[in-house]
């Protein structure tokens, strides 16, 4: 088999240097579409399915949130494991699918059977999908660097300005804000005075919500005049929400001032976020997409970044603290710089023993092709071109080299038997003449009689 491919070669070498031209065009094509990353991405498929119910502990999570959402969830198609976590007030069910999965078609999967689930879940508790990314997927870590701005100003302006422009790149899945102030109104009741006015905790709570909400009106018309009646209710200010009334003793209203101490404040934290010790700092991670190319989206992001710096407020920009792209230029530079000292290294060897510019071309113009060609075969896996992929293609080139330089050897011995037995007047012949054929002699030496042939 593997002569007939070698004699098939030889008589077709237009044939096989054209198919050569076409791997390499297409090999460049697929290094330009190549997905470039510098740490392998090993994680399974997964979907996290994400429950908020704050102020419960967490074995109320573990019984009427988790078990019920780990029972109803089990059995999907190409599921692997479930496994579900409680904490105060949050609960986490990890779903772990087949690595030939699609990881969307999985998640459409997940939704459909929350669907059903839902309903044994407590009321106003709504489970939610988390994001489409994996373990690898924070490629890119800033602060905003705003001298004189408060923490919770930041804050506001990382949660409603920075992140909605962040999250429409493409390829990024989500941007997850960290450190500063969430700004809130915070009522502080006193159990004393509902006590003594009779109040409950809950009526304190229907008041709030009944208030700070926006009712609709209906349109009608006088003098020929049409007016559109509306009720906007949503809180602007702390006097609009002490003066908001719980219930009426007679015909006095008792407000939530009179119950309560109402402050503007920040949420509760669990911790912060410090920058190199020179105090804290807000900022945003942005996480990639399953099977996203890191290169191209943290170029994309960086771009963007630069459109919303143009709406910041004066002083403010941004800080990256972390940025994937500079491993994976090094890794990209490293690669380049393996490959050009190989051919260099490989070049002048075979020059050296063999001193022929042919054979050294012949040699080296393989490296390229093969290399284009694993392209072509990472894209096809849908594999990205990182560490790990690099180096064993930085490997493999000795390998590549060693057959080419033992085809070439092996090509100058059979050249070199063949010229010694051509200067002793006795090439050799690949097949053995026929019966009945006449040879030549030397001079003085006798002709070897023809064989007769019978034809029947």
């Amino acid at each position: 088999m593997i002569e007939r491919l070698i004699s098939l070669s030889l008589r077709n070498r237009y044939l096989v240097l054209l198919l050569a031209a076409g791997l390499f065009a297409w090999g460049a094509f697929s290094v330009r579409e190549s997905k470039i990353d510098a740490i392998p991405d090993l994680s399974e498929k997964q979907v996290i399915v994400f429950t908020e119910w704050m102020g419960r502990s967490p074995q109320i999570l573990e019984d009427q949130v988790t078990y019920p959402l780990v029972t109803n969830l089990q059995g999907l198609p190409k599921v692997k494991s479930v496994r579900g976590t409680s904490m105060f007030g949050m609960s986490f069910v990890f779903l772990i699918f087949e690595d030939d999965a699609d990881i969307y078609w999985a998640r459409e999967r997940v939704l459909e059977r929350l669907n059903y689930a839902q309903r044994l879940l407590p009321a106003g508790v709504t489970p939610t999908l988390g994001p489409d990314g994996t373990g690898v997927g924070h490629v890119l870590w800033y602060t905003l660097k705003a001298p004189g701005m408060d923490l919770g100003e930041q804050r506001a302006l990382q949660d409603w300005y920075v992140k909605f422009g962040l999250q429409n790149v493409p390829g990024v899945s989500e941007v997850a804000s960290f450190g500063g102030f969430q700004k809130q109104y915070q009522v502080t009741v006193d159990p004393t005075k509902m006590t003594y006015y009779g109040l409950t905790l809950p009526q304190v709570l229907a008041a709030v919500r009944s208030n700070n909400n926006e009712a609709g009106g209906r349109k009608f018309e006088q003098s020929g005049v049409g007016y559109i009646i509306k009720t906007t209710g949503y809180i602007q200010d702390m006097a609009t929400l002490e003066n908001v009334p719980v219930i009426t003793r007679g015909t006095t209203p008792v407000r939530i001032k009179d119950v309560a101490t109402v402050q503007m404040t920040g949420e509760a934290r669990l911790g912060i976020m410090d920058l190199n010790g020179e105090g804290e700092a807000v900022g945003g991670i942005v996480v990639m997409r399953y099977g996203e190319n890191a290169d191209a989206m943290i170029t994309r992001v960086k771009a963007k970044m630069e459109q919303i710096r143009a709406g910041l407020p004066p002083g403010v920009s941004f800080q990256l603290v972390y940025d994937r792209s500079g491993l994976i230029q090094d890794s990209v530079d490293s690669i380049k710089h393996t490959l050009i000292e190989e051919m260099v290294v490989v070049s002048l060897v075979v020059l050296l023993f063999l001193f022929h510019w042919r054979s050294a071309l012949s040699i080296l113009i393989q490296i390229p092709i093969t290399i284009a060609t694993s392209c072509i075969l990472l894209n096809a896996f849908d594999i990205s071109s990182n560490i790990m992929s690099l180096t064993g293609i930085a490997l493999a080139i000795g390998v590549i080299v060693d057959n080419g330089i033992v085809m070439t050897e092996n090509a100058y011995r059979n050249l070199a038997e063949y010229q010694a037995g051509e200067a002793a007047g006795d090439p050799p012949s690949a097949t053995p003449p026929p019966s009945g054929t006449p040879t030549a002699t030397a001079p003085g030496a006798v002709s070897p009689t023809p064989t007769p042939v019978s034809h029947g």
